[in-house]
């Protein structure tokens, strides 16, 4: 006791201080390490020589374009043939001699074969003879569905009368009625005024046309079937026609 130093209570302190300093470590947040990993990253992929090279494909000849030949059959019903068989050559000629493409009608399937052939320079001829056949098929005069060859901007829309509203029996029959109207005058109308084609085929309703005149005899049909009296869906027609109009 006598020789031994007595410890000072700030050096008996100095080591409990330093425990209890070790076990607290500051941990860095998981958005610091993550905007770092991102920072980085993108960091890599800027520098380089791999990164400031691009892929060079050579361009692809028109026959390996091209392909084998491709063909599509369009379905004929039975009451279509005899239209079919009377305008056959106003079908025939534009197919062949504009669109370079091979057709003909199969007795045995009733189908309407299109098929690509050497002579054949646009991938999407094909498309369009399909879609002009089919327009022939659903009801169209050859010289409105001819249009859809020449021209790139027009559809064809098909929808059902019940997909508007379930109707059955004389209900359905009246709503069909004021679609056509009298003599066909609101088919017409509408058509004139949306400059568009329509066929009623049954409950069927088809529509020739660009998207947006589609899309204002679409609303105006559906607005007779629901009910709508024709004099107020001509109003909105010619309303909407207008403002297309000074729009375009």
């Amino acid at each position: 006791m006598d020789s031994g130093e007595i410890p000072t209570p700030q050096a008996a302190a100095a080591p409990r201080d330093k425990d209890d300093a070790d076990p607290f470590t500051k941990v860095k947040s998981k958005k610091t390490q993550k905007r770092k990993h991102d920072r980085d990253a993108a960091h890599m992929d800027t520098e380089g020589p791999a990164a400031s090279k691009r892929p060079q494909f050579p361009p692809i000849s028109a026959d390996k374009l091209r392909g084998s030949d491709e063909t599509r059959k369009i379905a004929v019903p039975a009451h279509r043939y005899t239209p079919l068989k009377e305008n056959w050559l106003k079908i025939f000629t534009p197919i062949v001699e504009n669109l370079q493409l091979q057709v003909r009608f199969n007795l045995k399937t009733r189908h309407v074969e299109i098929k690509t052939c050497k002579d054949t320079q646009d991938i999407g001829s094909l498309t369009k003879a399909a879609d002009f056949v089919k327009a022939f098929i659903l009801g169209f005069q050859v010289e409105d569905a001819l249009a859809l060859v020449r021209l790139d901007e027009l559809f064809l829309e098909t929808f059902d009368v019940t997909d508007v509203k379930p109707l059955k029996g004389d209900h359905l029959s009246r709503a069909i009625g004021r679609v056509a109207g009298k003599g066909g005058k609101t088919k017409f109308t509408i058509e004139n005024v949306t400059k568009t084609r329509i066929v009623l085929a049954d409950t069927k309703v088809h529509i020739l046309g660009s998207f947006q005149n589609i899309k204002m005899a679409r609303t105006a049909i559906c607005n007779l079937i629901l009910g709508s009296p024709p004099s107020k869906v001509y109003g909105n027609i010619r309303v909407v026609a207008s403002r297309t109009a000074e729009r375009f």
